[in-house]
């Protein structure tokens, strides 16, 4: 079944570094996108819809220059703010993100997990500007954000990382994660109508039928394409129902690190108590990127799938297809949004309780970056992608000039089995962080692939873990990319 499509590399990739997955158009050029319903119910991620014809895929258009006016009041204002800020000692700088209403729900918490160092502890941004660093967008609006290097696992810049926050479908990175190695991607299910019992109203839907039949490869489409519920609970099913599945995400988190999160809902759908951060979305992401069929379904734009079975009057059966879409508009583009030159993935999500919630991967200029941002409280039409693309931006800018505020941690078993390596093998793998959590390293992927190696260089030394490689001293690159570079 023919089911990916990439945008031109001209759009999509710099460089070809993370163009791990060859691109396929579908037959026929584009058919209008079906699905679920377009949806704005308390899980209401699958809302992307077909792309109006014609649309134009440009920038959008820059704004006018301000008056002099209008500059001299937004300088003063931002004086008479800065007075109010208490400022971090030596170069660092918290900056602050535009005001908004206060409420209790929009007040972090005053300390949080330290879990990459001591300043993702810290309520409000944490960035180092020096010299050639530039400044961060003012226009963030974002409850919590951070943005990262995929291979070094260095925190560039971040704000309010720890909060936990409601995580919408962006779970479903976890869930992925978790459920991915456990069933052969042609493996088929039959779906039972007890397999969807317990959708919540109002969830994004791919389109899953009772007594119909999908391979796995099908309902992990559904999940990311559409962020679909029903595709959620079928897997869930198949790995003996949502209450063993939840447990095994919330071990998983555990193991991952990501000490933010509590699973209620293995699809991120609104739960009381369902909670996780920046920096846990942000692991997530990164250890999912070690599984090649995690990159290949993050990464498709547009897929075939399968429809529902119907008899003719001669009584022929025949089942049709349709198509998804993305719904990660920075990947798949909107009408007033082009598509983010160099993205790769991975996750949105959109509900009531954490309204949009992001997170990304993109490659430019021999850079891998992660950004994830939560609850924009901006009105601007598609803000988590505008605020996830200028951070991107200004990351892009500042990855290898910057001093980094923390560091995506390695999983404890990698963790484990960097402490008991030699101090030859593992030397300087627990510089520049916290002394309470490990620096980032590498893991060998679990996905449905097999990755069996991830290359990395620790003094010029390999670091061999039984039949796994595990990458040290801050480096954890994305598979696949340092072959690419041996070969150009």
């Amino acid at each position: 079944m023919t089911q990916l499509h990439t945008p031109k590399a001209s759009r999509n990739q710099e460089t070809g570094r993370l163009s791990f997955i060859p691109p396929v158009s579908l037959s026929g050029g584009r058919s209008r996108v079906r699905g679920a319903a377009r949806r704005r119910g308390r899980a209401g991620d699958g809302d992307l819809g077909a792309v109006p014809a014609g649309a134009p895929d440009t920038f959008p258009t820059v704004r006018a220059p301000e008056t002099l006016l209008r500059r001299s009041l937004a300088v003063a204002s931002a004086s008479l703010l800065s007075l109010s800020l208490s400022m971090t000692v030596g170069t660092s700088v918290a900056a602050a993100a535009p005001a908004v209403k206060a409420s209790p729900s929009a007040t972090p918490p005053a300390r949080m997990s330290v879990v990459g160092g001591e300043r993702l502890g810290r309520p409000g941004t944490q960035v180092e500007l020096a010299d050639g660093v530039p400044v961060l967008p003012e226009d963030l609006t974002a409850r919590s954000w951070i943005v990262a290097d995929a291979e070094s696992g260095q925190v560039l810049a971040a704000h309010n990382a720890h909060w936990q926050l409601a995580p919408a479908s962006t779970l479903k990175m976890l869930f992925a994660d978790t459920l991915l190695p456990k069933f052969p991607r042609t493996e088929k299910h039959t779906v039972d109508p007890a397999d969807l019992a317990g959708v919540g109203e109002g969830s994004s839907l791919v389109g899953i039928k009772e007594h119909e039949t999908y391979t796995v490869h099908d309902l992990w489409l559904g999940v990311f394409l559409r962020s679909g519920n029903d595709a959620v609970h079928v897997l869930a099913a198949m790995n003996h129902g949502v209450k063993q599945t939840v447990a095994d995400m919330n071990a998983h988190a555990r193991e991952l690190q990501a000490l933010d999160t509590h699973v209620v809902s293995p699809d991120g759908y609104d739960a009381p108590g369902q909670v996780s951060s920046a920096y846990d979305l942000t692991l997530f992401a990164r250890s999912g990127l070690q599984k090649k069929d995690f990159r290949e379904y993050c990464s498709t734009v547009r897929a075939s799938f399968p429809g529902e079975t119907k008899k003719d009057k001669n009584g022929k059966t025949t089942r049709g297809s349709f198509e998804i879409q993305n719904t990660n508009r920075l990947l798949s583009g909107d009408y007033d949004l082009p598509v983010y030159k160099g993205i790769a993935g991975v996750k949105n999500g959109n509900t009531t309780q954490a309204g949009a919630t992001f997170t990304g991967v993109a490659e430019r200029d021999g850079h891998v970056l992660l950004v994830t941002v939560m609850h924009p409280e901006s009105t601007e039409h598609n803000a988590v992608y505008r605020e996830a693309a200028r951070l991107l931006d200004w990351g892009f800018k500042a990855d290898g000039k910057v001093r980094p505020v923390g560091e995506l941690v390695p999983p404890k078993s990698v963790a484990a089995a960097g402490a008991t390596a030699s101090p030859g093998q593992a030397g300087g793998a627990q510089g520049g962080g916290s002394s309470a959590s490990p620096v980032a390293g590498a893991s060998a992927a679990s996905g449905s692939d097999g990755m069996g190696v991830a290359l990395g260089v620790a003094g010029g030394a390999v670091v061999v873990l039984g039949a796994t490689a595990y990458l040290v001293n801050r480096r954890w690159p994305l598979p696949d990319l340092v072959r690419r570079r041996s070969r150009s």
